[in-house]
């Protein structure tokens, strides 16, 4: 008998050596991909990540970070209320919500440099970078989004979308163009979340695209398949490297949507109709509260990432310029707090809320000073806050603070980049791993920020 080899590192299974040749396509080195194995497994405190992005700026002021002995213009209408722990209050119109801090932690004391249009500090508050202009739409250039990276350095063990942006692709302003920071960016369009542009809440919520059509069973499917294989295939020579690049994305993109069009746990995850109807109650019979639903059943599936971005365009829902008040408390806030406790509830009750990372957040706040818009409030980034629970972050904390009237971080400030490079060390993939893009350039995930230590437990 053979002596046993030592043990050289870490063991490259030809599982991991098949995911390391096809990222090595998508902006991976094998190297790479051991740093992270290597990383994750000693640090990894989350398995999935539900990112509920308030697109448009919530109200810091009115939900998170009441202001009861500021001066009128800033308090505002709403009163504050006492949550789960001693001394922290939420503003009124969000009971539920409240009675979850003693699991989750508030930050009061983000800001940042960004707040000339909404699609700059969305894409900021999503990937911790600053393109440095007043707005634009999202660009084949951009950091990609967490999602992105994530469902690449830690693939799903199941077949199951690595990525998924619900219910909507919110635009920069009404028929305006995609904002940036939701999309794969630098590693190509593989990397692109799978969008769900369905109501969930609708009576015949369905995805027929996951299904295959009337004259196609899995024989023929199967057929096609191969079929398709032998066509995109037969390139290769070095002066076509760029040709091989686009059908390296066509390939991986159609690899995609035949693993979905096959896949028994995508099929069942998006049967949102298979809950009980007082489950899907709780959340709300709106179109918000059932894409949270849902995105609660697709990372039980496996999925490793969910944004819900809650508006169709940026001025469609938080951006509360006008009537800050009246919408917040007759439709904003309702929504909000039923969705967000019911998922906080259900994940804690069916054991999965230390496997998942919860964040809710947006862009930037509003201003402290309320305007003569019908009571509204304008963009305020200096100074807002955001919620986040689960695994990796501590329940029952608030970190930072702000002045006393919301305007600035009074104590502990952090950035959107430290915010993201939190997000990345709870799903156990390195802030600053260096990644390279199609064009085998290198760059690193959030070079600018660093994790919120007194956040992570």
């Amino acid at each position: 008998m053979s002596p046993t080899p030592p043990c050289p590192g870490p063991i490259v299974t030809r599982r991991r050596m098949i995911q390391a040749g096809a990222a090595s396509l998508l902006g991976l080195s094998l190297p790479q991909i051991l740093r992270a194995d290597e990383t994750r497994r000693a640090t990894a405190r989350a398995d999935a990540c539900i990112l509920v992005f308030l697109d448009g700026g919530p109200s810091h002021l009115d939900m998170w970070d009441p202001k009861p002995d500021a001066p009128a213009e800033v308090r505002g209408e709403f009163q504050p209320i006492p949550t789960s722990v001693p001394g922290v209050f939420f503003g009124e119109h969000l009971p539920r919500l409240a009675r979850q801090m003693h699991r989750s932690t508030l930050i009061r004391s983000a800001h940042h440099s960004v707040n000339n249009s909404h699609g700059a500090a969305v894409y900021t508050a999503l990937t911790g970078f600053d393109r440095g202009e007043v707005g634009g739409s999202a660009k084949p250039d951009d950091i990609p989004a967490i999602g992105s990276v994530v469902g690449m350095v830690r693939p799903p063990t199941h077949t199951v979308p690595p990525h998924v942006l619900l219910p909507y692709i919110t635009k920069e302003g009404a028929g305006g163009p995609p904002q940036p920071g939701f999309y794969g960016g630098l590693l190509g369009k593989p990397r692109d979340p799978m969008i769900v542009l369905r109501d969930p809440n609708a009576s015949d919520f369905a995805l027929p695209e996951l299904t295959l059509g009337p004259d196609v069973d899995p024989v023929r499917f199967d057929t096609r398949k191969h079929l398709a294989a032998q066509l995109g295939g037969g390139t290769g020579r070095a002066s076509q490297a760029r040709l091989d690049r686009v059908l390296a994305d066509m390939d991986a993109t159609r690899a995609k949507a035949y693993e979905l069009l096959t896949s028994p746990a995508t099929r069942e995850a998006v049967r949102i109709d298979r809950e009980p109807p007082k489950v899907r109650d709780s959340y709300g019979r709106n179109i918000y509260g059932q894409s949270v639903l849902l995105a609660r059943r697709l990372v039980e599936a496996g999925t490793r990432v969910v944004c819900v971005s809650w508006a169709p365009d940026a001025n469609a829902t938080w951006d509360t310029h006008g009537n800050n008040f009246k919408k917040l408390k007759g439709e904003l806030l309702p929504q909000f707090d039923a969705a967000a406790s019911s998922l906080l509830d259900d994940l804690a009750d069916r054991g999965r809320l230390d496997q998942t990372l919860v964040v809710f957040m947006g862009e930037f706040g509003r201003t402290p000073k309320i305007n003569g818009n019908g009571g509204g409030r304008d963009h305020w980034n200096f100074c807002y806050s955001l919620m986040m629970a689960g695994g990796g972050v501590k329940a029952g904390y608030v970190h930072g603070a702000s002045d006393r009237i919301g305007a600035k971080p009074s104590r502990n400030p952090v950035t959107p980049a430290d915010i993201v490079a939190t997000v990345y060390d709870c799903l156990g993939v390195p802030h600053d791993l260096e990644m390279r893009d199609r064009l085998e350039r290198p760059f690193t995930l959030v070079p600018g920020g660093n994790p919120i230590q007194g956040v992570l437990v």
